[in-house]
């Protein structure tokens, strides 16, 4: 970690700019979510709570540092310790005074609430609470056992410039167009001891954006994902805000098993009390009750790529199939996916006009339209080519009618960034052709769809940009298709694609590599002919039933 920058701890002043857009980051966390935050990272007061060191790195109004109060006066009591041995216990941060003094204020009349003397609730109230900025403070650094609370949601568009390149220099998971509370992740989990856990209550968008992938790779390589508890539709904080929050824990240990749970409006104290228990149990049935449901998974997701979303009997399944089954692009059964080719120039490159150039300068090219009704029904567009076989460009002057055909829109070909790149290959499309594609079956993907649309080409075409494909060398393009066809397939592509508005999904490359498959050799010739028909007669119900089946699964959770 780079090096941070020091400064008066009690003398911070503050940007205004900066000021402002922490408050408008402000979000209390109510207290009955603290207590769930505490007894899921086993913060509680049957423990020597003064033995360990807890930090909350940002902590507003005091929302945790009450309830954390309580539990070290309870864990004293318990102990036979005085409250002043907690001193050194809890450290909490906070940019802004007046919160410094309001977390005080929370500690001092819950410590004096509970019968502690004037003089050891002082020292607590103004040991554990300082002002500073927990993402460039030295102090955050220390091993810590806990590190608990509700981060900042501030984007660093809103930061100034020069603090800006400081979180950046201090926490290089923050890349991109990231959210400070990135920031607060990494340095929270940087932190913690062997063995140490950090529970916050935050937004998830980070498990699935762009932005998340430094720190998904960072918690993927040294960190066990033991909690998320999605809490989308809940009251959580003392306002109403569109945040996205989820409970995570994350512990400094390999990975173990991971619990993954999702709520309904319904979900408040009592029923956090119940998740808790069936929490601390370590059972592994799937609940379902009312306001929520939970699945016990043997370890998370592997990767740095988006984490899946789904209800939590799902994601089991997915899991499941993750541990069992290799992915569809395998380099063992010669399987691969990709993208059609991107022209940069549309309008130039494809055409229905057969005369415009040589006959073998015309590429069959299959569009979606010639996907709709599930087999390829051809309408006549070609592709421009101006590539040889063996991948070079053709000499135009070989080509006398595709030299005029591209010179009369020169204008257009010469201005594209490729061309103004490499002006001696001013006529190239901006991906390469690769002829042998255009000879294989393939299973074709049109990349916004309700629903996994996969259609077969036998050879002939060459793909658009917006048609994703499947080659293989040993799949029996009918069977895989009827495997792809279901909604086992379609699981996969639901659970890390964003669905766009009316419920559209894409169905892009980097969603089927995610899609776990069977070996081909092992599917029995009862299944691969029902696959094969399901396909064939466009029934995706035939199709997950015959899935169903190859995948060893009684039915498909919800």
């Amino acid at each position: 970690m780079a090096t941070l920058a020091l400064f008066d701890i009690d003398d911070l002043a503050l940007p205004k700019s900066l000021q402002e857009a922490v408050e408008h980051g402000e979000v209390f966390t109510r207290g009955w979510v603290v207590e769930l935050i505490l007894d899921l990272i086993g913060y509680t007061p049957d423990k020597d709570l003064c033995a360990v060191r807890l930090v909350e790195p940002a902590c507003g109004g005091g929302a945790f540092l009450g309830v954390i109060a309580e539990r070290v006066s309870a864990s004293c009591r318990a102990h036979g310790r005085p409250l002043s041995d907690g001193a050194e216990a809890v450290r909490a941060f906070d940019l802004l005074s007046r919160n410094v003094e309001e977390s005080r204020s929370v500690i001092t009349r819950t410590l004096h609430d509970a019968g502690w003397s004037s003089a050891d609730v002082e020292l607590i109230a103004t040991t554990w609470v300082r002002q500073g900025d927990y993402l460039l403070h030295p102090d955050a650094g220390h091993p810590t056992d806990y590190v608990v609370g509700n981060p900042p949601y501030i984007r660093l568009e809103a930061v100034p410039d020069d603090r800006m390149a400081a979180y950046r220099d201090a926490c290089p998971t923050m890349s991109g167009r990231a959210d400070t509370y990135i920031g607060f992740y990494e340095t929270a989990l940087r932190s913690l001891a062997p063995g140490g856990r950090l529970g916050f209550i935050c937004a998830d968008r980070w498990m699935r954006n762009q932005y998340g992938r430094a720190l998904r790779r960072l918690v993927t390589r040294r960190f066990s994902m033991d909690l998320v508890l999605s809490l989308h539709d809940v009251d959580v904080f003392d306002e109403q805000v569109s945040a996205y929050p989820a409970i995570t824990l994350i512990s400094s240990r390999a990975q173990g098993p991971a619990v993954v749970a999702d709520t309904t409006r319904a979900f408040g104290p009592a029923h956090a009390r119940d998740f808790a228990a069936w929490c601390r149990s370590g059972s592994g049935e799937q609940v379902a009750a009312e306001a929520f449901q939970a699945a016990r998974l043997p370890q998370w997701f592997p990767g740095e790529d988006s984490w899946p979303a789904a209800s939590p009997a799902r994601l089991a399944m997915l899991e499941d199939l993750t541990e069992r089954f290799a992915l569809l692009e395998d380099a063992r059964t010669g399987t691969r996916v990709g993208i059609g080719i991107a022209t940069g120039a549309d309008k130039v490159f494809i055409t229905r006009d057969t005369d415009a150039v040589e006959p073998d300068r015309l590429l069959p090219m299959a569009m979606v339209r010639d996907t709709t009704s599930g087999h390829v029904n051809w309408g006549g567009t070609y592709l421009v080519n101006p590539w040889s076989a063996d991948g070079d460009l053709v000499d135009l002057d070989a080509y006398p009618r595709l030299a005029a055909y591209f010179g009369k829109h020169g204008d257009v070909l010469r201005k594209r960034y490729v061309a103004v790149k490499q002006p001696d290959r001013w006529y190239k499309t901006f991906d390469k052709v690769d002829s042998r594609l255009t000879r294989r079956a393939k299973l074709l993907f049109p990349d916004m769809k309700l629903a996994i649309h996969p259609v077969l080409d036998e050879g002939g075409l060459y793909p658009h940009h917006n048609l994703y494909f499947v080659v293989s060398e040993t799949w029996d393009m009918r069977v895989l298709g009827g495997l792809l066809l279901s909604k086992v397939a379609q699981a996969f592509v639901e659970a890390y694609a964003v669905r766009m508005r009316g419920g559209t999904l894409r169905f892009q490359a980097q969603y089927l590599r995610k899609i776990r498959v069977p070996a081909p050799d092992a599917i029995s010739e009862r299944d691969r002919a029902a696959l094969a028909e399901a396909f064939d007669r466009r029934d995706p119900a035939a199709a997950t039933k015959a899935a169903l089946r190859v995948y060893g699964l009684a039915e498909l959770p919800e």
